[in-house]
């Protein structure tokens, strides 16, 4: 496998950083000792040690000097400050991954000041337990295996695509920010039950459930969802019913507005400061 003996560093210690640490640790793909991560806060970094037996570092050119694979895991606000920061550390040697939102691979390369390999990558936060949706973009001048490397990475934790890098944006609009659209929905299908007299605990478990096993229906199978709209709406209905009321208030033109509304927020994040 590409990843067999790479050090891995994580610039960022955030929930996403504890995902993957997860997902490679548990696939048995990196070693603990090949693992290593850095944070703002101190004491985050030194959790990561004690939870994964990594090494908690407190110096981000020292982390890239000792790693093969740098993901930077880092907010698109603070990234050229890191990137200015870790930039004389950054040789040819090093494949860098970004999964921070609306930075281009051009505008990571420009704030180096110099030719890296580079990656982007847009993960979700069900990564973190081992459910994520990540798709991968490619920069120029990458070697053999480097997209092999970052695809073994993210599918520790998930499901991959590989896509053009103009198409980021609109990944991060739907499944970077879709799962707080869907604990939207999940809350409001458990309101409605707690007021038609369900007890709160209760209809949190149907809802969440629900529309678990809606969605693992769909995915292994292949199933249109409108086939299983059909498959359930019974002529005259209990579902047809409710179905009606989401349309008449706009639902799916209400989702479709959320991810155009934050593909424009990631494309927004890019160009940085106004």
């Amino acid at each position: 496998m590409s990843l067999k003996g790479k050090r891995v560093g994580f610039v960022g210690g955030g929930n996403m950083a504890e995902a993957l640490l997860r997902g490679l640790l548990g696939t048995n793909l990196v070693p603990a000792e090949l693992l290593a991560a850095t944070d703002v806060r101190a004491e985050r970094t030194a959790q990561l040690a004690r939870q994964f037996g990594i090494t908690a570092h407190a110096d981000n050119p020292r982390l890239v000097r000792e790693a093969d694979v740098v993901i930077l895991a880092v907010k698109p606000q603070i990234m050229a400050a890191v990137l200015a920061e870790i930039a004389p550390a950054v040789t040819a040697q090093h494949l860098l991954i970004s999964i921070a939102a609306g930075v281009s691979t051009t505008t990571i390369r420009a704030g180096l000041g110099k030719e890296a390999r580079i990656i982007r990558v847009m993960p979700n936060t069900p990564a973190l337990v081992l459910q994520g949706a990540t798709a991968i973009a490619r920069g120029p001048g990458l070697a053999a295996d480097d997209l092999g490397t970052a695809e073994e990475i993210f599918g520790a934790v998930g499901r991959v695509v590989v896509l053009d890098e103009t198409l980021m944006d609109a990944v991060t609009g739907l499944s970077g920010s879709g799962p707080g659209y869907v604990a939207i929905a999940i809350e409001a299908l458990a309101d409605g039950g707690v007021k038609m007299g369900l007890d709160r605990a209760t209809a949190m478990t149907l809802a969440t459930q629900t529309v678990l096993g809606a969605a693992q229906l769909l995915a292994e199978t292949g199933m249109h969802p409108g086939a299983l709209k059909d498959m359930v709406s019974s002529p005259g209905g209990t579902t047809i019913a409710g179905i009606s009321a989401l349309e008449e208030g706009g639902l799916r033109t209400t989702l479709m507005r959320a991810v155009e509304r934050a593909t424009l927020r990631s494309r927004e994040l890019g160009r940085g400061p106004a």
